[in-house]
């Protein structure tokens, strides 16, 4: 079993507002925004959304321009860059982007939002194409992009939909049990791993992992909280260990 095949509350979010989207009225915007710290599953909900739907999904980098962002979603969509009468300026881009999205129907999700707030003409570009298309986009990023994304007043603007990442919940831990333990986990094993996770559905699916492994070593049928007893867990804190003195017995 794939771990997005795991129902979580974010996975419905995204759902939900994107149904909003497509529904809403013509004279509505049509921007969502997902923020949240970093692995409440944000990427993964939008990932599972995006094949549902057959969207475009890009994933931004730190070091990319408008050109390369253009480029990234021109080659997500097939399209062929060779030729004569091919796009090869960022005006040409932007049009044979927008004029895909458009024709598609589409909806472009464009993961790590945030480093297009690093750079204010990619966000300046971000609304170039929705305004060409008229299509939803759906930006991911973290917990304060809606903030950072205040200074852009004509972006901001059209944002129809923000969507809070929620933190990984007991139902949650549920879902993913299944998914990355094959030995039945107790309730208040999984309460535990929820409770240690800081709201992160990763943290918890590492240590569904690990307590796996862990099972199949000891020989468990079954976890309970009793059973892991004292042994570690993944939250996210860095590993400190002592290590053993050296005694310098001098030349």
């Amino acid at each position: 079993m794939k771990p997005a095949n795991a129902n979580l509350q974010n996975l419905s979010l995204v759902r939900t507002a994107l149904e909003g989207l497509k529904s809403r009225d013509a004279s509505l915007p049509g921007l969502a925004i997902m923020h949240g710290p970093a692995g409440y599953g944000k990427t993964t909900a939008a990932t599972v959304v995006g094949n549902e739907t057959r969207a475009y999904f890009v994933q931004v980098r730190s070091a990319w321009g408008r050109k390369t962002l253009l480029l990234k979603i021109v080659h997500e969509m097939g399209m062929k860059l060779e030729g004569k009468g091919a796009p090869k300026t960022i005006p040409d881009l932007l049009e044979a982007v927008c004029a895909q999205l458009a024709s598609s129907g589409r909806l472009l999700i464009l993961d790590e939002f945030d480093y297009c707030v690093k750079n204010e003409s990619m966000v300046d570009l971000v609304r170039d194409i929705y305004e060409g298309a008229q299509q939803p986009i759906l930006g991911i990023g973290m917990e304060m992009l809606p903030q950072k994304l205040k200074r852009w007043e004509q972006f901001h603007s059209r944002v129809y939909s923000w969507i809070p990442a929620q933190p990984v919940s007991l139902e949650d831990a549920h879902l993913l049990a299944p998914v990355y333990c094959d030995v039945p986990c107790a309730d208040d094993f999984l309460a535990f791993l929820v409770g240690a996770a800081g709201g992160s559905v990763r943290r918890v699916s590492v240590n569904l992992a690990q307590a796996a492994t862990t099972a199949a070593i000891e020989g468990w049928r079954a976890i309970d909280r009793a059973t892991w007893g004292g042994r570690p867990i993944y939250t996210g804190e860095a590993p400190i260990r002592e290590l053993p003195k050296v005694h310098n017995h001098g030349a």
